[in-house]
């Protein structure tokens, strides 16, 4: 047993010292990161578990998460449709397939959503200075204009050992505002090592490697996100157990943050779930000479809850979670997952 955990950590260790020194390696884009849908949670039963979902397992919706925890073992293939409203009428929709493919591991596709149509157009135009008129870079015309982020992504999990499961993500992201676009390659990288008693698991991933792009003549990085995690069910009954867990979360961009959450499962059918981000929800940026302190986010608790069952030859999972907001409305977060039983 001992052994089993030396070993899951060195490598766990290993893979974060790589990762950190990439992470360390980008610092100088700190404040300056793009593509912000990217750091919203996708899937209802992680983000009602306060986001602490870098060490969970067997789900094609780690795929948004840590790829290596999409590996299949249990299941033929899975797949995830999950909607979500965001704040100020922004839809986020997702939709993610795996399949396994047996000792050669689990590849899947996924797809990600985020933006708002019918925005009112306010155009400045018609510069009698040539000068000026040269610098406008809005030629489009329509009175309305559309803003959306658009995510595909390639992904494959295999577990290399019997405890050990390592992933990678292949992701290109796109975004259009009005009539103009760009577009950006990056790659997510992951693992997860099962301790082997109470179901206990640590992990590692680096989300969002990628290059600097160009948009609006402003140059900017997306959010390269560093994360340790680990879960495990320190309660196991007849009737039901409880799963317990944690990540350690460094974006590029702000201070590092912890997420912890649980989920209670009734009979494996029905289950209840709450989360909370800590060092993030409420939390103010530094007061300066030239302005007070402020509030960087609006997010608070999260809670949900999910039902699952066997139809046919297949299993269905449906999970809602709702994540309270400091300002805004709160939001609300509906996700379908089925796959062979």
């Amino acid at each position: 047993m001992r052994n089993h955990i030396l070993k899951g950590l060195c490598l766990l260790l290993m893979l974060s010292v790589c990762l950190n020194y990439a992470a360390e390696a980008q610092q100088r884009k700190a404040g300056l990161t793009g593509m912000g849908f990217l750091k919203v949670g996708v899937g209802a039963r992680p983000v009602s578990m306060g986001s602490a979902a870098t060490s969970i397992s067997g789900d094609v919706n780690q795929m948004f998460w840590n790829p290596a925890g999409m590996a299949l073992q249990e299941h033929k293939y899975q797949a995830t449709f999950s909607y979500n409203q965001w704040i100020a009428d922004l839809s986020h929709n997702a939709a993610g397939f795996a399949y396994n493919l047996g000792s050669l591991g689990t590849i899947g596709v996924g797809f990600v959503s985020f933006g708002i149509s019918d925005i009112p157009a306010n155009r400045q135009r018609g510069y009698t200075d040539p000068d000026l008129e040269r610098l406008v870079t809005d030629r489009a015309t329509s009175a309305t204009f559309d803003y959306m982020d658009v995510l595909v992504q390639v992904s494959f999990a295999r577990y290399f050992f019997d405890r050990l499961a390592l992933g990678v993500n292949l992701k290109y992201i796109n975004q259009s505002i009005d009539d103009q676009s760009v577009g950006v390659l990056a790659f997510d990288m992951g693992s997860v090592y099962r301790i082997g008693v109470a179901n206990w698991q640590i992990a590692a991933r680096m989300s969002n490697l990628g290059t600097d792009y160009t948009y609006y003549n402003i140059s900017n990085m997306i959010p390269l996100t560093f994360s340790i995690g680990t879960s495990a069910e320190p309660v196991q009954t007849d009737i039901g157990s409880l799963m317990l867990a944690f990540d350690a979360v460094k974006p590029q961009d702000s201070p590092q943050y912890y997420n912890i959450g649980g989920e209670w499962s009734f009979m494996n059918t029905l289950s209840l779930r709450a989360g909370y981000k800590l060092n993030f929800s409420g939390t103010k940026d530094e007061q300066t000479e030239d302005r007070p302190s402020v509030f960087n986010t609006i997010e608070g608790f999260s809670f949900g809850a999910g039902v699952n069952v066997d139809v046919s030859n297949m299993n269905l999972q449906i999970d809602y979670s709702m994540t309270q907001m400091e300002i805004l409305d709160n939001v609300h977060r509906i996700s379908v997952r089925f796959g062979s039983k």
